[in-house]
């Protein structure tokens, strides 16, 4: 990639935000009031405000290699608090995809040198899950249910968080989980039941 390119397309990208609002960048400067928290996976091939049909200050963003929520990741962990504690967003979304480098990855025999304690979260999703997956005879289809579970997984370990409790007991804020099918462009909600999952997990999990 020549990076000249980066810059030219900047120049044309400020043209045209300020031929239709002169004002546009001097009106984002004055701050950010997004209403929601978007986990996602760091695959290039995923832009987030793009596929939502969002403009700038309209989504918090976090990516990272197969939208992971780990709980002593001080990355994701510190996303989490500013954006539900100190933006007040009112829904946090974790959004996998299809034909997901990091799923698929976790799932080779291979090491990987730096990745492998990250990509064994993904690991313990398939051995929590084994039994459905293990039916699965298409390797393809065994890794988007793997996609779709990684998710749901990791809107589990949203809930147990401290910060999302307080926030959905004080203003109902909830967890989402949806898939983006990288084939179509389709986003798919995965209808994560938040009251459900907390009920599950609260004997253990409650910080209140």
């Amino acid at each position: 990639m020549n990076l000249e390119r980066v810059f030219k397309n900047n120049k044309k990208f400020i043209e045209d935000k300020l031929s239709v609002d002169k004002d546009y960048f001097e009106d984002l400067g004055k701050g950010q009031s997004p209403e929601l928290l978007y986990i996602g996976c760091s695959d290039s091939r995923v832009s987030a405000e793009e596929l939502m049909g969002l403009a700038p200050g309209e989504a918090f963003i976090h990516r990272n290699i197969a939208n992971m929520v780990i709980s002593i990741d001080l990355n994701v962990m510190s996303v989490v608090n500013y954006a539900v504690d100190h933006l007040k967003v009112e829904h946090v979304v974790v959004c996998g995809h299809y034909a997901c480098g990091g799923v698929k990855a976790a799932m080779q025999s291979a090491d990987l040198g730096i990745l492998n304690p990250w990509l064994r979260n993904i690991r313990d999703v398939y051995r929590i899950h084994k039994e459905e997956l293990n039916t699965i005879d298409c390797e393809e289809k065994r890794y988007d249910r793997l996609v779709e579970l990684n998710v749901k997984e990791q809107c589990v370990n949203l809930i147990k968080t401290a910060a999302v409790q307080k926030a959905n007991r004080d203003r109902g804020l909830k967890v989402h989980g949806w898939v983006f099918d990288v084939h179509t462009g389709k986003l798919i909600d995965l209808k994560i039941d938040f009251d459900k999952y907390l009920k599950d997990i609260m004997e253990i999990y409650h910080l209140d």
